[in-house]
């Protein structure tokens, strides 16, 4: 008889955001005439910039001409993308890196979820808490995991995110091959300093371990003194992988277009002791697993880099952004405890009194009719929270403020 992947056994029945979209279905079938605002899934709800669209419509003919039309593209992704993300997103940060070190990806979960198939199933594994599931759900997957008890996996190092440490925990005392940090961060919103970051560099050259650096929030940082790359730190091309998105950066959730980083200095050594390149290892499992990004979906992102196409997805993320100051303030005004939402589209908030995460979340649908994400869904810290996001309109999220202040 066939035998199934048992580590898939170990996951938990449904997805975190599939829970919370049952859980919302069963209410409003229950309740029909509630106007339920979701501030929850982090889902964009602006349109796409023009010269996005442009530049999508002339791809679309190119296709429809024999002369320009494009079959199966380059693993990487086009010259044209890789030439534009290393001049606008790197260079003007001093930092140097080659055409081959980016990868084009149809949106960064796929290549943080994936990228263990070229890791041993021995690596030990490290993880700020709370954090986005599919760090943690994907090394389970691939059996680096452990088991499950206590609300955590024998496998991973869990590094409490709290008030006390600014959501930004500093490196273990014991060894970690493999670390995820996600900065600026989801759930929590917290951005990491240039000297936090650093001591992990630090710490993964002298360990000889490997960061997967989650970057997908980068270009909502506001503060001048946040690093926007793991790579403006020395020493951070011979010990980390960096994962881009344009989902939240240019409103890409339905379009589908990131990349991942992988500079050619990167490398580990084998059972054997061999040297092997992590770029070439990961540029031959995508050769096989992966056809490439579309043509379309690439054009649309080279024009985030236009001088119209920087103007447009900085007004987006400026709307989001004054989202997120609105939520602030008005919880806060609540008498709520409220991080994040100033570099980062998302506002972490703590539950009233000792109510726990799920609580709170139901607590919400049924009162205000609003839907957010329990904190605990991203790991055991996350325990006395919920996570809201900005990418609502500005009339639901005026109105949803208004709802949780009268409510409360």
């Amino acid at each position: 008889m066939t035998q199934i992947n048992a580590q898939f056994l170990k996951l938990r029945k449904s997805y975190l955001f599939i829970d919370i979209a049952n859980r919302v279905n069963a209410y409003r079938a229950a309740h029909p005439e509630a106007n339920i605002i979701s501030l929850g899934i982090g889902d964009v709800t602006q349109p796409l910039a023009p010269a996005v669209i442009e530049a999508m419509h002339k791809a679309v003919s190119e296709m429809g001409e024999k002369a320009t039309f494009r079959g199966y593209g380059p693993e990487h992704g086009y010259a044209f993308l890789q030439d534009a993300i290393l001049e606008n997103d790197f260079l003007p940060r001093g930092i140097h890196l080659e055409r081959n070190d980016i990868f084009i990806n149809d949106g960064a979960k796929s290549d943080t979820g994936n990228i263990g198939d070229i890791l041993s199933q021995n690596n030990s594994l490290c993880l700020t808490d709370p954090i986005y599931p599919v760090y943690v759900d994907s090394n389970v997957m691939g059996s680096r995991a452990g088991h499950y008890s206590d609300g955590g996996w024998s496998n991973i190092t869990y590094l409490p995110c709290n008030a006390a440490n600014h959501f930004s925990p500093e490196p273990p005392a014991g060894h970690a091959d493999i670390i995820y940090l996600c900065y600026p961060n989801n759930p929590t919103g917290a951005v990491i300093t240039r000297d936090g970051l650093a001591q992990w560099v630090s710490y993964a050259l002298r360990h000889k371990s490997i960061i997967m650096y989650d970057a997908a929030y980068e270009a909502y940082i506001q503060s001048p003194d946040i690093p926007h790359s793991i790579y403006e730190i020395e020493g951070a091309k011979r010990c980390a992988i960096e994962f881009h998105s344009y989902s939240k950066t240019a409103g890409f959730t339905g379009l589908r277009c990131g990349y991942t980083v992988i500079p050619q200095e990167l490398t580990m050594l084998s059972d054997d002791g061999a040297e092997v390149s992590i770029n070439q290892l990961w540029n031959r499992r995508q050769s096989t697993k992966y056809n490439g990004t579309s043509y379309i979906s690439q054009c649309a992102a080279a024009a985030t880099y236009t001088p119209e196409g920087k103007q447009q997805v900085r007004k987006t993320i400026s709307y989001y952004m004054t989202n997120a100051r609105i939520m602030r303030q008005g919880l806060k005004a609540c008498g709520l405890n409220v991080y994040g939402g100033q570099d980062a589209p998302y506002i972490w908030v703590q539950t009233p009194g000792s109510m726990g995460s799920w609580d709170f979340f139901q607590a919400l649908l049924e009162g205000p009719h609003l839907v957010s994400t329990p904190g605990v869904g991203f790991g055991p810290s996350g325990e006395g929270f919920i996570r809201l996001t900005s990418f609502a309109s500005r009339e639901n999220t005026v109105e949803a403020i208004e709802r949780i202040s009268t409510w409360l």
